[in-house]
């Protein structure tokens, strides 16, 4: 990365920790594969089941890990290998949920995204929530648990939205034996992870390598086994240089959260002061991403100015910013599609800094005066 740039999308990846690269440096020079048999082989699968302990103790989890090559391939083997019901989620979820989900029971969201209420095209059901009679309960429990062969139905819900940093109240879901699939892409390494049955995560978010996550499951029956590495329930020879990165991404992370409150608390009062709209103003959201709609000029001007000017963001999710398609969060949370086709996401990391702030805001209210002039003619 150049040193003049500035790098503000730290939600599509963030750079490696000094002591994640020197652990994965470290760990091509002295690697074996975990499956042979042999001294070396035994080293290598000592070292795996160490990082396999240490990755459980430093995000206080206390089921199992199942090492994947990243959030993506994790949710796959949650959601396509459950052995639940039917499959519950919402519309403002990452790209990777959604493609395995087509005919999944569609939860409604409120104008900042969080869930409400189920919505399915071929029913109409109602989950039971914490003031309903134990009647209603029940009612609500028989619909709940028709899935396949009358198992319970998996909720899969995002922990922080990805575009938006929205952060779902998993805590208040009332389940009612749900099996609770959460996506902590966005906030492993950085929140506490939500009481869930099986949780996804990705080092490249909180300082570790691209290509390597784990699916963190409280039991492996929840599953179907697939053979292989991994207990059985993933194939391919473990990734274990970039295993121990993560873990020591993860072991060296700092909070560093309250610092990125004060800045984007400065950023949304800047934006908002030039004229600005902040995307879920209201709603609880991770401070380190922000987005933020510029009306009048769309986002693929604002990421090409942003970029000539050395300035690295994004416009919603990184997958799907480079075909510049309407976001479908913002379209879910009610937003009109020239008003979306206006928003980009800022996003922060360990090292960003008020001088940061200041760089960006000035950028951004250069473009925001042309653009609010052009509009006004």
């Amino acid at each position: 990365m150049a040193a003049d740039r500035l790098y503000l999308d730290h939600a599509a990846t963030t750079p490696m920790l000094p002591a994640a690269r020197d652990a994965m440096m470290e760990a091509m020079a002295n690697w074996a594969n975990p499956s042979s048999p042999h001294a070396d082989g035994r080293a290598a699968r000592a070292r795996l089941e160490d990082a396999r302990r240490r990755i459980a103790a430093a995000l206080d989890w206390s089921g199992h890990v199942i090492f994947t090559s990243g959030a993506s391939e994790a949710i796959a083997i949650g959601l396509l290998r459950a052995k639940g019901g039917r499959i519950v989620t919402s519309p403002v979820e990452h790209d990777a949920v959604l493609r395995v989900t087509k005919d999944a029971a569609r939860l409604a969201v409120d104008g900042n995204g969080i869930a409400i209420s189920p919505r399915h095209p071929n029913e109409s059901w109602d989950l039971p929530s914490s003031s309903a009679s134990e009647e209603q309960k029940r009612d609500a429990s028989l619909r709940w648990h028709d899935g396949k062969q009358g198992n319970p139905p998996l909720l899969a819900i995002q922990h922080v939205n990805n575009e938006t940093g929205v952060i779902q109240p998993l805590d208040r879901i009332d389940r009612d034996g749900a099996i609770l699939f959460a996506d902590c892409a966005q906030s492993a390494g950085k929140l506490p992870l939500p009481d869930a049955d099986m949780i996804a995560i990705s080092a490249h978010k909180f300082g570790g390598p691209p290509g390597i996550g784990a699916l963190l499951i409280r039991d492996l029956a929840l599953i179907e086994p697939s053979g292989g590495q991994e207990q059985g329930y993933r194939a391919g020879t473990e990734n274990l240089p970039a295993i121990l990165a993560m873990v020591a991404a993860l072991e060296a992370r700092e909070d560093w959260l309250p610092r990125a409150t004060a800045l984007r608390t400065r950023l949304d009062a800047g934006i908002e002061a030039a004229g600005g709209v902040i995307v879920a103003r209201d709603a609880p959201r991770l401070p380190a991403i922000a987005s933020y709609r510029m009306p009048g000029l769309s986002a693929r001007a604002q990421l090409i100015q942003f970029d000539l000017a050395g300035i690295s963001v994004s416009a919603g999710s990184a997958c799907s910013s480079g075909s510049l398609k309407t976001s479908h969060v913002l379209g879910a949370m009610g937003w009109d599609e020239d008003a979306a086709a206006e928003v980009v996401r800022v996003s922060f990391g360990p090292q960003t800094c008020d001088s940061d702030m200041d760089r960006f805001l000035a950028i951004w209210k250069s473009m925001a005066a042309k653009a609010f002039g052009r509009a006004s003619q």
